[in-house]
Order: structure tokens, then C-alpha cells, then sequence
């Protein structure tokens, strides 16, 4: 055995060796087991995702102003926002597509819709960020297959996300999160398919989608950028092979543009009538050469788009310095920091109801599954032993996975880093992309772990492992399941459940009881 002493062995060739393994013919021959698992992966994400996804028929949270901004796309008004444009894009398709309501213009004269129609459905306006989150699921089985080559394995892996309460209730929304997930696994699959691709016409195509799906990631949530990362790492993986390198920057650069260019095009080219109802007269702050472009009816020629781009991007800043910093004094606060988003805080009330008498109510809550929350934030904390052991102690074998847990291990503390800098207001969901990477490092440690003290662990022990895991998780799922989906609870029930203090989850009529609050306002 080789003695490793004094830095890191990242072992990319061995990674590489591993994926390279499960080669096509491979794939071909198990087609059949592929299928069947992954059609129970989608059966399962189907109920927790999918189904029913219409209800509640009232709006919460960041619904307001994406269903006011979906309806401008519908009406050709135009207006700025400081997220990117395609997760609201696929919003107004949705309604578009499903046409489920008969006037879809209520909310045009507004950034900000309230007082829905008796009669009007979510179902359109739904329908993309959730059927996003239900192909999450598979896009996630698939990586993980590649990454253990074990179709069961890969199944009990997923069950970290097919069964997140937190994930579950914020996508079945007219919401952004789901689409950037979706898009975000999207390039993490490409990414490990691409380290093994050896034909050069499949290498190129999954270098342009992997392009493809980093625009749209950009272009649905700025927190998508750390996804910029992939690339750097991507050609470490590859060693700078000079022929790979040069083809995959080409290809992923033409795919990035294609979209990047025609995501803001459309979204120029659908804004043409000014309201002056809205912001700034119904300008938002445009420069003059972008309200002269309005005036003349040329915001869909090409020759504008610079203009209007950096009018857009200009926006951003603007928008930002009027949100509210984080405030866990103020009463109704529901933003939290970022160090209490691995261990599930804070908990966020989007929306409550009495159907009867109290004290039963009806909540729908931003409350995380905490056997999945726990699990997946130990994968973060073993991956890094696992990594910083191999850089100060005499390890005899190499690590496996050293390749894969230092890129996603790097993106997940590189993106902490950054959260921990920004000074507005951050929500839970705002953790939606590490917990990813916080997933994926916890099946490359289960992987990686083939001894425990004096003990060998086998694959039977490990699959018994993941089994008990699993089976947690859908407890874990099924005893906050009224949250998720809008059912009703007595007072006494939230108390029951509000087992973490710092999560500050407590019924309507109760008092805040997080230590954090308390103490930060003394």
C-alpha cells in the first residue's frame, strides 16, 4: 500500500476510472434495471411533489410578485426585477400553456398581486417550477448511479430529496428555487459524464449542455453563479488535456451564449408596453437611450440589447439596497443567518389558516425533514475529516473519492463563504443549492468508507445503513407532512414538534422561543 504523507492525493484518474467503468454497454446491458428503478424514483417524487400541486389556492410568499410578473410576460408589459428572467419566463409559460384561468391580467398594473379571484388556479402558474422539482429526483438518481454504480444505492440516496419536507413545500410553487435546482443538477450530471466521455461527439454535446444548463442557472438565480466553479474543476478532472480542454471551452461557451443571449432577448422582446402605474412612471429607473427604445417600439431589435442588458444588470444594485438587513429583533423577522441554515434554521411561516375553531389550524411552513437535514450536514463534516485526514496523517490508502469530495466539498464551502458576506436578509431556501452538494458528499463518504476502527465495512453493513437512513427519512417526512401540505394541527401538536429551539417553530399564537433571538435582543 502506498503511505501518503503531507498533502492531499486528489486521485482525479482514479475518480475517472471508476465512472469510466460503467461504460455504455454496461448501461445497456442493466437498460432494464435502470428503467424500473428509475421509474420508481418518479413514482415516489410524483405523491411528494407533483400531485395536487394546485393547492392551496392562495398565494404565499414570492408567489405575489412572480404571478405579477408572469402576467406582464403575458401581456407584453414591460418591467424589471432583480432576478434574472427565465424562472419567471417558465412561470407565465406554464400559464400559458395550461390556460387555467380565463383573465390573466389583473396583477399587470402591479409588482405585487393580491386579492385573487374566487375562481383562480394555480395550475398554470405552477405547473414548470413543479414538474422542475419532480425531475429533480431523477436527475439526482442519475448521479448518484454514477457515482456508486448501484442502482439500489442510488435509489436510497435520493430519498434525501424525494422526501425533504423544506424543498417539498417551497417548489410546489410559482417559485425560482426549483428551476435553479433543477438546472443546477442538470450540470453536476453533465459534469460526471463528461469526465468519463471518451467518443468525441458525445464529449461535444454534453460540453454545449453543460453550457446550456449554466445559463439557464444564471439567468434563473444570481446564487447560481457558484456553479462558475464546475468549470475550473472540471478541467483539473481532466488534467488540462490540451484537445479535451480546448473542445469543452468552445462548446460550453457556444451553448452558455445561445441561451444566455436568447433568455434576456425574449424577455426584451415581450416587454413593450409601459404602465405608468408601476415604478418610475412604469420605467424602473431605465436610462434615456432604453426609454427612447420603448418610445420607438425597437426593444426586440438586436441592435438594443446591450442597452437594455446593462440597464438590467444596473437594476440589481438598485433593488438590493432597499431590502432590509437581517433583524432577529423585529417582530415577524423570518429571515435567518447563514450558520443556522445546516442545522435547519430558521423556519419560515408562509401561511396559516383556522379551518374550524382553535386551536386547530392549517399551516404551511418552510420546515426542514430533520433526520435528512442532519444526515446530509454529517456528509459535509465526515467528507472534510475524511479530506483534511488525508493531508495530515499517514493514511496507507488512498482516498477513492478524493477528486469528487474536493470539488463538491470546495463548491460548499466557497458558497457559505459568500453568504456569510452578504448583508441583506437570507432565508432557509437560500441553502437549497449546497444541500445539493451536501447530498452528493454524503454518498461519496458512505462510498469512501471501507473501515471503521478495527472493523471492515462491507457492502452488506453498507446497505443496511442506507436502508436505516431511508427509513428515517420518510419518518422524518411523515412527521412534519401536515406542514408540507397544508393539513390540520392542534397548538399542541407544533409544540410537540418543535424540537429544535433555533428552528423557531411555533404555532401562531405562541411566543418566539429561539435562544438566539432572545439573547441577540437582550
Amino acid at each position: 500500500m502506498e503511505k501518503v504523507t503531507g498533502k492531499i492525493n486528489i486521485s482525479q484518474s482514479v475518480f475517472s476510472a471508476t465512472i469510466t467503468s460503467m461504460n455504455l454497454n454496461e448501461l445497456i446491458k442493466k437498460s432494464n434495471k435502470t428503467f424500473l428503478f428509475t421509474i420508481l424514483v418518479l413514482i415516489l417524487s410524483y405523491f411528494t411533489y407533483f400531485h395536487n400541486y394546485s393547492n392551496p389556492s392562495e398565494l404565499f410568499w414570492d408567489e405575489n410578485y412572480h404571478v405579477s410578473s408572469a402576467q406582464k410576460y403575458l401581456n407584453g408589459t414591460y418591467f424589471m426585477e432583480p432576478h434574472p428572467p427565465l424562472g419567471k419566463m417558465f412561470v407565465a409559460l406554464g400559464e400559458k400553456i395550461v390556460n387555467a384561468n380565463e383573465v390573466d391580467n389583473q396583477f399587470i398594473s402591479t409588482d405585487y398581486a393580491r386579492n385573487l379571484p374566487d375562481d383562480f388556479s394555480f395550475a398554470g402558474y405552477r405547473f414548470f417550477p413543479t414538474l422542475f422539482a419532480w425531475m429533480i429526483a431523477p436527475l439526482l438518481f442519475g448521479i448518484f448511479l454514477l457515482i456508486t454504480r448501484n442502482h439500489l444505492y442510488a435509489t436510497l440516496f435520493s430519498f434525501f430529496y424525494i422526501f425533504e419536507n423544506a424543498m417539498i413545500v417551497h417548489s410546489r410553487s410559482s417559485m425560482l428555487e426549483s428551476t435553479v435546482t433543477f438546472f443546477v443538477c442538470a450540470m453536476i450530471l453533465l459534469f460526471l459524464l463528461l469526465l468519463k466521455e471518451k467518443i468525441p461527439k458525445k464529449y461535444r454535446l454534453y460540453s454545449f449542455l453543460f453550457g446550456c444548463a449554466f445559463a439557464a442557472v444564471v439567468t434563473t438565480k444570481v446564487n447560481g453563479l457558484i456553479m462558475l466553479l464546475l468549470i475550473p474543476a472540471f478541467l483539473w478532472g481532466i488534467k488540462l488535456d490540451s484537445r479535451r480542454t480546448v473542445e469543452f471551452l468552445a462548446f460550453q461557451t457556444l451553448g452558455f451564449i445561445i441561451i444566455f443571449v436568447g433568455v434576456w432577448h425574449i424577455h426584451f422582446a415581450l416587454g413593450s408596453t409601459v404602465i405608468q402605474s408601476l415604478p418610475d412612471g412604469g420605467y424602473y429607473r431605465a436610462s434615456a437611450q432604453y426609454k427612447n427604445i420603448l418610445t420607438e417600439g425597437k426593444n426586440g431589435s438586436p441592435a438594443n440589447f446591450p442597452v437594455m442588458l446593462r440597464d438590467s444588470f444596473r437594476f440589481l444594485p438598485h433593488y438590493e439596497r432597499g431590502v432590509p438587513k437581517l433583524d432577529l429583533c423585529k417582530e415577524g423577522e423570518n429571515g435567518s443567518p447563514w450558520f443556522l441554515w445546516p442545522i435547519g434554521g430558521r423556519s419560515v411561516n408562509y401561511r396559516w389558516e383556522t379551518p374550524g375553531t382553535p386551536p386547530v389550524y392549517k399551516y404551511l411552513y418552510l420546515q426542514v425533514n430533520p433526520v435528512a437535514w442532519l444526515l446530509a450536514f454529517m456528509g459535509v463534516l465526515v467528507s472534510a475529516c475524511l479530506l483534511l485526514g488525508s493531508l495530515i496523517l499517514p493514511i496507507r490508502e488512498k482516498l477513492k473519492y478524493s477528486y469528487p469530495i474536493t470539488v463538491f466539498l470546495g463548491m460548499y464551502v466557497a458558497y457559505m463563504i459568500v453568504m456569510s458576506r452578504i448583508d441583506r436578509v437570507m432565508y432557509l431556501y437560500h441553502y437549497f443549492i449546497p444541500m445539493i452538494f451536501s447530498y452528493i458528499l454524503f454518498a461519496l463518504a458512505t462510498m469512501e468508507i471501507e473501515n471503521l476502527a478495527k472493523w471492515r465495512i462491507s457492502k452488506r453493513m453498507k446497505t443496511i445503513f442506507l436502508f436505516v437512513c431511508s427509513i428515517a427519512i420518510f419518518a422524518g417526512y411523515q412527521a412534519y407532512r401536515p406542514l408540507t401540505y397544508y393539513e390540520p394541527v392542534t397548538d399542541e401538536w407544533m409544540k410537540e414538534h418543535a424540537i429544535f429551539r433555533l428552528w423557531d417553530l411555533r404555532c401562531v399564537r405562541c411566543d418566539r422561543t429561539s435562544p438566539l433571538v432572545r439573547h441577540t435582543c437582550e
